[in-house]
C-alpha cells in the first residue's frame, strides 16, 4: 500500500462489545445472573436497551431507583464481569464483521479498535477471533474508571495521529457518539448492541441496522 493510500477514505474507529462482537446475549445473561446474586429482578433485552447508559452506575440507578453505594457497585461490577467472561468465549463476531474488516484493510483504508473492555482481556479475545491484524491500533481500558469513552478517544486519536475530521466512530451506544463529538469526529450507531433504535435516534447521528450499512454511511459522511 502506498504511503498516502489510507488518506483516501475515512479512518474508522470501531467499538468492540455489541458492535464487532455479537455479545448482547452474554451481556443480558451476565446482567441477570449478577442481579440474581443481588436480589434484583431480571430484565429483558428490550428493557436493557431502553435503560442502558454510561457511566454504568447510572444504569443501575435507573433499575434500582437510586445510585448503588460504592460497596454495592464493587459487588455488582465484580458479579457482572465474572458472569460475562464465562459467557464471552462463546460469542461470535457480528454477521459480516470479519469480511468488512478484511475488505477495508485490503483496499488500503485504515481502522482501529477502541473499547472500554479491560485491555488485558480485550486483546487476546480479538486475536482469537483472527482480526487483530486488521487494525492499526487496539486500545482497551487500562484503569478502573466507570467514565465513558471521551477521554479514552482523545488518547486513542493522539496515538494514531489521525485528524479528527477524517474519523468516523462506529459503535452501538450513545457514549460512542458522545466520544466522537468530543474530539470533533463523526459517528454511526448500530442497533445490534446495547441500545434500542429509539434511544439511538435521540442522539442525532446516523443509525443503521447492519455493519455493512455502517461502513457505507461512514464513507459518505463529510
Amino acid at each position: 500500500m502506498g504511503k498516502h493510500d489510507g488518506l483516501r477514505g475515512k479512518h474508522l474507529v470501531w467499538d468492540w462489545n455489541g458492535t464487532l462482537l455479537d455479545d448482547i446475549g452474554a451481556v443480558i445473561g451476565a446482567t441477570n445472573a449478577a442481579f440474581a446474586e443481588l436480589g434484583l429482578d431480571s430484565i429483558t433485552l428490550e428493557q436493557y436497551r431502553e435503560l442502558y447508559t454510561v457511566p454504568v452506575p447510572k444504569f443501575y440507578e435507573r433499575l434500582m431507583g437510586r445510585l448503588p453505594t460504592d460497596a454495592e457497585w464493587i459487588v455488582m461490577d465484580g458479579a457482572f464481569h465474572r458472569h460475562y467472561w464465562a459467557r464471552a468465549e462463546a460469542c461470535g463476531l457480528t454477521a459480516g464483521a470479519a469480511e468488512l474488516l478484511a475488505a477495508r484493510q485490503e483496499s488500503g483504508l485504515t481502522q482501529s479498535l477502541l473499547s472500554l473492555a479491560p485491555h488485558a482481556e480485550l486483546i487476546p479475545l480479538v486475536r482469537r477471533h483472527g482480526i487483530a491484524e486488521r487494525f492499526v491500533r487496539m486500545d482497551g481500558r487500562v484503569d478502573a474508571s466507570t467514565d465513558g469513552k471521551s477521554g479514552h478517544m482523545v488518547r486513542h486519536l493522539a496515538a494514531l495521529a489521525v485528524p479528527a475530521d477524517r474519523v468516523v466512530v462506529i459503535g452501538d451506544a450513545a457514549d460512542d457518539a458522545v466520544a466522537a463529538a468530543h474530539v470533533g469526529a463523526k459517528a454511526v450507531l448500530y442497533t445490534g448492541g446495547s441500545h434500542s433504535r429509539a434511544s439511538l435516534e435521540r442522539v442525532g447521528v446516523p443509525v443503521v441496522d447492519s455493519l455493512a450499512e455502517a461502513v457505507s454511511v461512514a464513507e459518505e459522511l463529510v
